[in-house]
């Protein structure tokens, strides 16, 4: 088949597809397919927080021209053609963190024999203390793991430390004949952390350990642009890669006015990004990231040094303390986007990791097993790591990666066009922009469009209450915070009355009628740490609602049933109830099934897919925690 024969075949499929689409939304909707355009599919369409569309289907249509191999400029498909493709990414685990040095060297050695493959230690503070380093890597072989070190205002005298040891096993004789295979991240963040509020070095003092870092014979990184830092205050990923290389094109220039060269400048840079359970957008976010900072280096005439390593961590935003178990799942997804879009190393996050110390009752080795095992299963067991790029021709992600790359850009000209990062940080600009798209995303959960599994949907009302404080999440924007405050107050009301916050529903007609907003409303309510009290199918006049609403001793009532129903015997429902004694009466549908009702036969609220359920799970609480007070709103009137 020709060239052409087979474009023909390809735009014929298509056109067949959009009229099945049409049909099937057509008949959903009860219209004509006609009313529905030329491109019926575009009704399916989703669009990101960067503004990226993405299309329910496609096709080579959507084909872009091939990528050079891995190894070679943009370095899009990976910075590395030699990578082992049987050992795949590095297994990065993190130390350290208020520990002992002997019980971090323990860890780290058993960690090491068990599949870690990369060190990430905090240091200094109140860390593991600088003095210890010797200590904790006792037995460690850095040729064989690179150590990435986290000390904060403490890295100059952690990279003295370290460059110490490292002198001193050289005179002894430790066998590494290729001092290059040491590789080191002195973790130097000043201008990402000035963005976070955490303590740094300082500007200059960065500056200095990348000199002294490229005159050593290992391979030493002294800065790292954290892009993290943007993606825990609420950055989408765009937004996260624009700043990143933004904060990076700003060292470069400090670093080669202090004398480097700009291939040494580059050389002292290594990435951090965070990893989401949407795995397409970070296979693509990945790939785009390389992109994007290949072209810094390209204009900047050092091409060949434009692969700086990138080191991925899941996302602590995504965490959940409610129903942490969830997070196995997400930090899964996460680190399977990190891996196939070509993270040179990766870090899973502890599945309680949002939770104080012991709250689950697992011990912080199961947590930290758990974390390694998941990359080793992708590795060992999927083999995810033995095809360099694998999503490469994908006509999903190779768009998705140019579409992020090209927002990526914009958000970094737009810092440009402030002055540089530092200006764009001082003016706010930076910070407005990703406190923009924070509140985009709260909205979007808090309306229940972004799902939070666990919290928003498919909450377990019969969760342990946390302990005092585990609320308090520092500087992460994580997406549950906002139901899980709600699900905090239910454990409040449970210890102060021995029973969580109870709403009665009031079930018209048979199972078959109301199940689906009985079971919607339950779960809504749980979302919020509210039980859901169903006495099962109720008749109006009867007696039966009355009877039922008494015995339930709750304040708040949700009628569910069907549209049809509603238009006979809502108003006479809401007279019931109001007669039972409920102060407040809620429907669950929407405000024109009864749009004649009015006086005390009219609901107080409605209970939709589309209301701001923090909003009226957060006003019925009120309404519960205080019910002399039931005048405020519990209930959308859209």
């Amino acid at each position: 088949m020709s060239l052409a024969s087979e474009t023909e075949e390809a735009a014929r499929a298509y056109a067949d597809w959009q009229h099945s689409v049409a049909g099937v939304l057509a008949k959903s909707r009860r219209i004509d397919a006609a009313e529905l355009g030329p491109e019926p599919q575009k009704l399916l369409e989703t669009v990101t927080y960067d503004g990226v569309t993405v299309a329910p289907l496609y096709s080579p249509r959507d084909e872009r021209p091939e990528q050079p191999l891995p190894g070679t400029f943009p370095y899009v498909r990976g910075a590395d053609a030699t990578r082992d493709v049987n050992a795949g990414w590095l297994v990065s685990a993190r130390f350290g963190d208020g520990a002992e040095a002997a019980d971090v060297n323990r860890s780290v050695l058993d960690s090491l024999e068990n599949g870690v493959s990369a060190l990430w230690l905090a240091v200094g503070g109140a860390d593991l203390p600088v003095r210890s380093l010797e200590t904790a890597l006792d037995g460690v072989l850095l040729d064989l793991a690179p150590l990435t070190l986290d000390a904060g205002t403490d890295a100059p005298l952690a990279a003295r430390a370290l460059f110490a040891l490292l002198d001193a096993r050289a005179a002894a004789g430790d066998g590494v004949t290729d001092r290059t295979a040491v590789r080191v991240d002195l973790g130097a963040a000043p201008l990402t952390s000035a963005f976070a509020g955490t303590a740094d070095v300082e500007l200059g003092d960065a500056v200095t350990l990348a000199t002294e870092s490229a005159a050593r014979s290992e391979s030493v990184r002294a800065i790292a642009v954290d892009g993290t830092a943007f993606h825990d205050a609420g950055a989408s990923d765009a937004e996260e890669l624009g700043a990143s290389i933004a904060a990076g094109l700003e060292y470069l220039r400090v670093l080669t006015a202090s004398g480097l060269t700009i291939g040494q400048a580059l050389g002292q840079l290594g990435f951090r990004f965070s990893a989401t359970d949407d795995q397409f957008q970070t296979i693509a976010k990945f790939r785009a990231a390389r992109l994007v900072w290949a072209r810094i280096a390209q204009v900047c005439g050092a091409s060949d040094f434009g692969g700086a390593p990138q080191h991925a961590v899941t996302s602590a935003a995504m965490m959940a303390q409610r129903d942490p178990w969830v997070n196995m799942l997400r930090t899964t997804l996460a680190a399977f986007g990190a891996g196939v879009g070509g993270a040179d190393a990766v870090t899973v996050l502890p599945f309680d990791s949002a939770l104080p110390a012991g709250a689950l009752g697992v011990s912080k080795t199961f947590a930290a097993r758990i974390a390694r095992n998941t990359q080793l299963l992708l590795l060992e067991e999927s083999h995810l790591g033995r095809v360099l790029d694998p999503a490469a021709g994908s006509w999903y992600v190779e768009d998705l990666t140019q579409q992020v790359a090209a927002k990526a850009w914009e958000f970094f000209q737009q810092i440009e066009a402030a002055g540089g990062y530092l200006a764009a940080l001082d003016a706010g600009l930076i910070g407005e922009r990703i406190a923009s798209t924070r509140a985009q995303r709260d909205s979007d959960i808090a309306h229940r469009k972004t799902t939070v599994t666990g919290v928003n949907e498919f909450p377990n009302l019969g969760e342990a209450p946390l302990p005092a404080g585990a609320a308090d999440t520092g500087r992460v924007a994580r997406y549950a915070a906002a139901f899980e405050a709600l699900r905090d107050r239910s454990d409040a009301y449970l210890a102060a009355h021995g029973a969580r916050p109870t709403v009665f529903l009031a079930p018209l007609g048979p199972v078959a009628e109301h199940n689906v907003r009985t079971t919607f409303s339950a779960n809504l309510l749980a979302s919020g740490g509210i039980e859901a009290l169903n006495p099962g199918p109720l008749a109006i006049g009867d007696g039966s609602i009355a009877a039922a609403a008494k015995d339930s001793g709750a304040g708040i009532a949700v009628i569910c049933g069907t549209d049809k129903r509603y238009a006979a015997e809502a108003t006479a429902a809401v007279e019931e109830l109001r007669a039972a004694g409920i102060g407040t009466v809620l429907l669950a549908g929407p405000e024109k099934v009864v749009a004649d009702a009015d006086g005390a036969a009219r609901p107080d609220g409605f209970v939709t897919a589309r209301i701001d359920a923090v909003s009226v799970l957060s006003g019925l609480l009120d309404t519960i925690e205080s019910p002399s007070d039931s005048s405020g709103d519990t209930g959308s009137k859209k």
